[in-house]
């Protein structure tokens, strides 16, 4: 089932859909302001439905937060130290807004621009293909981007992200949704005693400003093993709060499992796969209860945590690093999938 509403218009005053599916005891709400998902409700080991993602009731206080709650963050996600890069022989300055570095494309930022949204149906599961056009220049980066970002809901309890971007010449690309997640219910409290497990062996060494440092770490032995699943909590002080990288240990360019989280109070639990080679694990640490959310609620300090699947951040200035530069003739093209179940 689908459902299609305007909810607002933007300041330049183009309607801003809110689309709804619906597939098997599930409801994700998207907006087309930013390809946002703005709820996802799920029923706990109880059968209590709750939203399991942060966000705002009005789509307009998007523009205004740096939260990026639920966004399809691009043309480049994470940081880009100094705010600039050299590709071919040209150095191409962007805009910084994370003291000297540029963070998820600073104000160019897609999460803040107004997607095309069509519904359709594969059988009995809806989706939603988001389109947008992101013009040579923007944000100070070279060449022009078609992409698309196509939502299905599938009985299975899977929402699938589908990625693709084309570009008229050499460009760097990072695609990644930015939901922050709280299984026990949006506004329900700290996500310390969510239970995660990360298929990640190792994970970017990273500066005082969260640029990495180009080095490899092994994640054995400190805070930041996930290997066997723990509270988010457990090792939460010591790592300084969690904003960092972490490379997958299967190596394979196909779909392989990211991450396993459970909540064990509500039973929810939630299940990350993609093709992409890293996920960026934010625990909420710059959340401060300022952001008041859906329902008046503010969102506290680990109120949310976020895995953002992606290559690795400042990989157009680390030669070491998988590259980011996408081609005419080598096409953007991943997949994340985010399954939602329950534990008894």
């Amino acid at each position: 089932m689908i459902d299609t509403q305007r909810v607002g218009k933007t300041p330049q005053g183009d309607d801003i859909l809110q689309l709804t599916l619906q597939n098997n005891g599930i409801i994700v709400q998207l907006i087309s302001l930013g390809a946002i998902v703005k709820a996802i409700k799920v029923p706990d080991k109880d059968g209590e439905v709750r939203d399991i993602v942060l966000g705002f009731d009005n789509p307009l206080d998007n523009l205004t937060s740096t939260a990026y709650f639920g966004q399809i963050v691009g043309r480049y996600a994470n940081r880009i130290s100094g705010s600039s890069f050299t590709l071919d022989g040209t150095e191409y300055t962007l805009v910084a807004n994370d003291g000297p570095n540029t963070l998820h494309s600073g104000p160019s930022n897609w999460g803040w621009q107004n997607w095309c949204a069509e519904t359709f149906m594969l059988g009995e599961d809806p989706g939603v293909v988001m389109s947008l056009y992101s013009p040579a220049g923007q944000g100070g980066f070279p060449h022009a981007v078609n992409c698309t970002v196509t939502y299905l809901l599938n009985a299975d309890g899977e929402l699938v992200i589908d990625y693709e971007a084309t570009c008229d010449g050499p460009t760097p690309i990072n695609l990644t949704n930015h939901s922050y997640f709280n299984l026990g219910g949006a506004a329900s409290g700290s996500i310390a005693g969510h239970e995660l497990e990360l298929a990640c062996d190792r994970y970017l060494a990273v500066d005082e400003a969260l640029i990495p440092t180009g080095e490899l770490l092994p994640v054995a032995g400190t805070p930041f093993d996930f290997t066997v699943a723990k509270p988010i909590g457990r090792d939460l002080a010591s790592a300084g709060g969690y904003d960092h990288c972490f490379v997958l240990s299967d190596e394979d360019e196909g779909m392989k499992r990211v991450a396993f989280v459970c909540d064990p109070r509500s039973g929810r639990t939630l299940e990350v796969s993609s093709t992409l080679p890293a996920v960026q694990f934010y625990s909420g640490n710059f959340l401060d209860g300022t952001a008041i959310g859906k329902g008046g609620a503010p969102y506290p300090r680990h109120g949310g945590f976020c895995l953002e699947t992606q290559y690795f951040p400042n990989s157009p200035n680390e030669d070491g690093f998988e590259t980011t530069i996408f081609t005419k003739d080598r096409p953007y093209k991943h997949t994340t999938v985010f399954k939602f179940s329950v534990r008894g």
